[in-house]
């Protein structure tokens, strides 16, 4: 009796959560004056940063429902920025982004895993030139409540980091670009603030 009544109750449990609604996942819009794409990459016995001033993403994020979080973004080429014009136009050229034929830059999440309490661990593919790659950003969660500024909006915010080799994806060339003139290895920071209205 006892066998029959435990396994009533484990139905009852289970049929409850498989018809309880999924956990939803909201959408976040990048705040542009508060987001950055940076980068910097070695040159000689010193460091050139940069940021691109053009971007987008597709960011969906629920704490407690990883597995249909997401976070995608593009950036533009043409919109590289160092302070430089003379470099910002060589960047473009096919020495190094080729920006006429290949005009974005984009990242395809595959999965979040959670590292600890305010850190994740973004998986999916980056695609430069139009090689792609495998890569693994470190995502920070810095921050997530109502905004203090205007009333009814929940701010979230994301600091994302990590390291890749320019000739992963043939970014740079000639003879000057292969010896220590130019680093191989590019660090890249995102620091962002998304935003999305809270439910009345």
């Amino acid at each position: 009796m006892k066998k029959i009544k435990y396994s009533i109750t484990l139905f009852i449990l289970t049929l409850s959560c498989a018809l309880s609604p999924a956990q939803e996942t909201p959408v976040w819009t990048i705040d542009k004056p508060h987001c950055f794409v940076n980068f910097s990459i070695g040159h000689m016995f010193s460091v050139v940063t940069g940021r691109f001033k053009d971007f987008e993403g597709d960011f969906r994020y629920n704490p407690n429902n990883l597995k249909d979080s997401k976070m995608d973004f593009t950036v533009k080429v043409n919109s590289v920025e160092t302070d430089t014009p003379q470099r910002n136009e060589h960047l473009k050229t096919a020495d190094f982004f080729d920006a006429k034929k290949y005009p974005d830059i984009t990242f395809k999440s595959a999965k979040i895993v959670r590292k600890s309490k305010n850190k994740l661990l973004l998986y999916g593919k980056l695609t430069i030139k139009n090689i792609t790659k495998d890569v693994i950003l470190l995502v920070t969660i810095t921050g997530h409540a109502e905004s203090a500024m205007v009333p009814g909006i929940m701010v979230l915010g994301l600091d994302i980091q990590t390291v890749i080799k320019r000739s992963d994806y043939g970014v740079g060339a000639g003879k000057w670009s292969l010896t220590d003139i130019i680093g191989n290895d590019a660090n890249l920071h995102i620091p962002l603030e998304l935003n999305r209205p809270m439910k009345k």
